[in-house]
């Protein structure tokens, strides 16, 4: 967050622990490889139609590189604020040189940057919301609406709360009889190490509701596996 109050920034911008992240990801960020096709796929463009669309975020670019891959005419804005996952980011998406770009933004508030236009075709994000409390959250998806052409799409993949306490109990035996199939809380044992930053894990009701207030419509949970989903809308044309 901007002001730091909750230890967001000093995680994300420090070498040590962004390095420690970026060790122990390449089982979770495989085991989320489908959704993020998924989530490429959605976005209504046909084969080399190009476009220009935002990963808010975007870490070390696995949203935009799996919708760089789906779509060889699009271009992507990485917007995050922290310097060492953009320089790990770099790196993964050397064979997309020319295609993308980093953008220094901090979600937790603030204007959007310039180089960011002020109308785009898209926008994505993934494992990243979480981060940002509840009023956040449905500022930045009214945003959003307002920088997307009529027509573009907004898709969100990300980590949700039970609202249920049996809900919750469902999830854990789940997640216990079947470990590669479980909870992906960002938080969660199987991550590894527990992260330092503060978590703001919403129901999913909740997520919907921001994007009804924001405007969207054509608003659906395109995919949902136990405590994580990929929700989206459209902006009207």
């Amino acid at each position: 967050m901007s002001d730091d109050v909750d230890g967001n920034a000093a995680f994300w911008k420090s070498d040590t622990e962004v390095a420690g992240w970026i060790a122990g990801s390449g089982e979770r960020e495989q085991r989320r490889r489908a959704q993020r096709r998924l989530m490429a796929d959605l976005l209504p463009f046909s084969e080399g139609e190009p476009f220009v669309f935002v990963d808010l975020g975007a870490g070390t670019g696995a949203a935009a590189r799996a919708v760089l891959e789906r779509h060889p005419a699009a271009t992507a804005l990485l917007a995050d604020y922290s310097p060492p996952m953009a320089e790990a980011g770099a790196h993964a998406l050397e064979p997309f040189r020319g295609r993308y770009r980093y953008v220094e933004f901090d979600l937790g508030g603030g204007p959007w940057p310039d180089a960011i236009p002020e109308c785009v075709d898209a926008v994505v994000s993934s494992m990243c919301l979480h981060h940002l409390p509840d009023a956040r959250k449905a500022q930045l998806c009214a945003e959003v609406f307002t920088r997307l052409v009529p027509g573009g799409w907004f898709l969100d993949y990300d980590v949700v709360a039970a609202d249920d306490p049996e809900v919750e109990a469902a999830w854990d035996r789940a997640d216990r009889r079947d470990p590669e199939a479980g909870l992906q809380h960002p938080h969660h044992a199987r991550e590894g190490r527990h992260h330092a930053e503060a978590l703001y894990i919403s129901p999913l009701t909740s997520l919907l509701g921001f994007l009804r207030s924001a405007g969207f419509e054509a608003i659906d949970v395109f995919w949902k596996q136990l405590d994580t989903v990929l929700v989206g809308g459209r902006r009207p044309r």
